[in-house]
């Protein structure tokens, strides 16, 4: 029996004999291979022992035999001390080991049917990967393509010869395997924070997507090989900086197949971080033994960016379906019309985006359907439009949705594509170099998704100020009763503006950029890298900025009471209030918006509001178009108007 043991950021492989039965034996021993003492029997009462996969400890007294089975990860610390203040661990980057998955459904990959969707769910470890037959069939004729060409002692670039400047070196026979190692150890030079197990697993699944397609050359052993260290969640460190976008993601991927090599860090759900030897040997996983252009293979191809992409998009598209609801939401708090949704409107302006955004907000608010008290309340004011960030939605929020629709396209053509050089065409029995792997497409779509989805969040940021602001809202000046007293949501709002601020920044393009590399081989790059890490983050900052105006505008209902808005923006009102109480006085603001930013985040609002946006949408179908039934100074009409209802005194004061 043996054990891997973690002490001092080092790993330790201590073999465990008969007789050598306990915990504290354990401690003792790694404490002499770590300091080369003979004094560790009586330094190790000072430490403990703990279970790298649940965390859970190791009594001294316990033995071996019972708590550990054979290839257990331990991990060693000084009493008092849980290792979480080694700030530079990769544990303490990565939080506590995450819990083993149990799960036996699989997703079906062959290379060109994967979605934005399920690669998101294979991140998130929903999903074990099996290859489809069609895809193992193509896999073994490529193979066989390039095992030909070798021992033909064929001339052909990354099989028989060098990378980059050095295609011209040829490479004798004896060395191709040595080459394709050499090619990952040395490419393996990325730098900066780690890819979350998360992003891991998403670009784990991809690569193995474009390689499933069968134009790689890549054996099906050694596919296959990779395919059981992803089912396992054995995940290679992978640093997020380092690429700029072609020949592809060179580091971010060499990084990826370092670790199937048994080199480099690797984690897993039994180990934590530890030496990916290892994790692979504790797995019953072997290192890849890499044949001719395999190594080459493994790096060649946008999978960072287009991974990252894939996320961003998929929550972009969530953000943006909440964001016409959250919008609704502070238009019934600031009294304003539904006028500027008429159907009539969009029909003469008939965007696919603006029409589907007007749609939603007609289903949200004032309508025979769904009759509001507040809008009825306000039916003859004197306003005469109400401010773009509210009359403009559809406009606005329109073309992001538009926006999101290509983005996903792009995306996914991307994610389904192979971006390898040279590309295998086992059919016509050819070997051709090309530029597949340029991320110029994921990257200018990944800039422009940035700047699109932005506009959420500088629509967001202006409707909070409109209900903070008692000269634009009419109601108590930050929401808050006692306002001196109370400071309310005054410095949420700051919060909600620095964030916007940042994502002005965030959206410059980083595909406008481009420096020659490799000897000016590579003469222009899409440095697309960043544009799908600045992508992720502008969404994650629109997320942020619309739940504190949910949170707002939740908060300006409840000066509105005891009218009733619409049943729709009701169920949201009361699912927000499961989570957040209203402000009667201030309190800690900061887990208010983390609570409300968890419902955005998982689409909650969408869930609850969708059910009555769909039956209004069906009942509209029905009818041709529900009217609204409120008339206001910006419509004329010969229609003669049904008696005022009876004003209602409201709580703001």
């Amino acid at each position: 029996m043996r054990v891997s043991v973690r002490f001092n950021r080092k790993w330790f492989v201590v073999p465990c004999g008969e007789g050598k039965t306990s915990i504290q034996w354990l401690i003792e021993e790694t404490l002499r291979r770590a300091c080369d003492t003979h004094d560790s029997e009586k330094c190790a009462k000072d430490f403990e022992a703990t279970l790298a996969q649940s965390g859970g400890s190791l009594h001294p007294n316990d033995s071996i035999y019972e708590v550990l089975n054979n290839s257990d990860f331990v991990h060693i610390f000084e009493i008092g001390a849980t290792g979480e203040n080694d700030h530079n661990s990769p544990d303490v980057i990565f939080g506590k080991v995450e819990k083993a998955l149990e799960h036996e459904q699989f997703v079906e990959l062959d290379g060109c049917s994967l979605s934005t969707e399920t690669l998101v769910a294979l991140g998130n470890g929903e999903f074990k990967i099996k290859l489809s037959k069609e895809a193992e069939n193509a896999v073994n004729k490529s193979r066989g393509l390039l095992d030909d060409i070798v021992r033909e002692n064929k001339v052909a670039y990354g099989v028989t010869t060098g990378f980059g400047m050095f295609a011209r070196v040829v490479v004798p026979t004896e060395k191709l395997e040595e080459l394709q190692e050499n090619l990952i150890r040395s490419h393996a030079a990325g730098v900066g924070r780690p890819l979350s197990t998360k992003h891991t697993r998403m670009l784990f699944a991809l690569r193995i997507n474009v390689l499933a397609k069968g134009h790689s050359g890549v054996s099906l052993k050694t596919l296959n090989q990779i395919v059981a260290a992803f089912n396992e969640s054995c995940l290679p460190w992978i640093p997020e900086q380092g690429t700029v976008g072609a020949s592809g993601d060179l580091a971010p991927l060499a990084h990826l197949a370092l670790g199937l090599l048994g080199d480099g860090q690797m984690w897993s759900p039994k180990s934590g971080w530890a030496d990916a030897a290892l994790v692979l040997k504790a797995y019953g996983l072997e290192r890849l033994q890499l044949q001719p252009k395999e190594g080459l293979a493994l790096i060649n191809g946008t999978q960072l960016i287009t991974s990252l992409g894939a996320e961003a998009v998929e929550r972009a598209r969530m953000i943006a379906r909440q964001a016409d609801i959250i919008a609704a939401m502070s238009l019934e708090v600031l009294k304003g019309t539904t006028r500027a949704f008429d159907v009539l409107i969009q029909q003469v302006r008939p965007h696919v985006g603006q029409r589907r955004v007007a749609e939603r907000l007609r289903s949200l608010l004032h309508s025979s359907v769904y009759p509001s008290e507040i809008a009825g309340n306000h039916r003859f004011c004197n306003r005469v439009q109400d401010a773009y960030t509210l009359r403009c939605c559809p406009q606005v929020h329109g073309i992001v949705n538009d926006t999101i629709d290509f983005v996903q396209d792009v995306i996914t053509t991307e994610m389904n594509s192979a971006t390898d050089n040279p590309i295998v065409f086992a059919d016509r029995g050819e070997i051709l170099s090309c530029g597949n792997f340029h991320g110029e497409y994921p990257a200018k779509v990944l800039d422009y998704l940035a700047i699109g989805v932005h506009e959420l969040a500088n629509m967001s940021e202006r409707r909070i100020e409109r209900l903070v602001n008692p000269a634009l809202s009419e109601l108590p000046a930050f929401l808050v009763k006692e306002g001196g007293f109370n400071s309310g949501f005054m410095m949420a709002h700051c919060t909600a503006a620095s964030l916007v601020s940042e994502n002005k920044v965030l959206c410059h393009p980083s595909s406008v950029d481009s420096l020659s590399t490799s000897a000016a081989q590579e003469d222009h790059v899409s440095m697309g890298g960043f544009s799908a890490r600045k992508a992720l983050n502008v969404v994650k900052n629109v997320e942020k900025v619309l739940a504190i105006e949910l949170l707002a505008a939740c908060q300006g209902i409840e000066f509105l009471r005891p009218l009733k808005t619409t049943e729709p923006l009701e169920a949201v009102h009361s699912l927000v209030r499961k989570v957040v109480k209203p402000w009667d006085k201030d309190r800690f603001m900061a887990p208010d918006i983390e609570a409300v930013l968890k419902l955005v985040k998982k689409g909650k609002i969408w869930e609850v509001a969708s059910p009555f946006m769909t039956h209004y949408q069906s009942t509209a179908r029905c009818q041709q178009e529900l009217p609204t039934n409120i008339m206001s100074p910006t419509a004329s009409t010969l229609s003669v108007d049904t008696p005022p209802l009876k004003k209602i005194k409201l709580n703001n004061e």
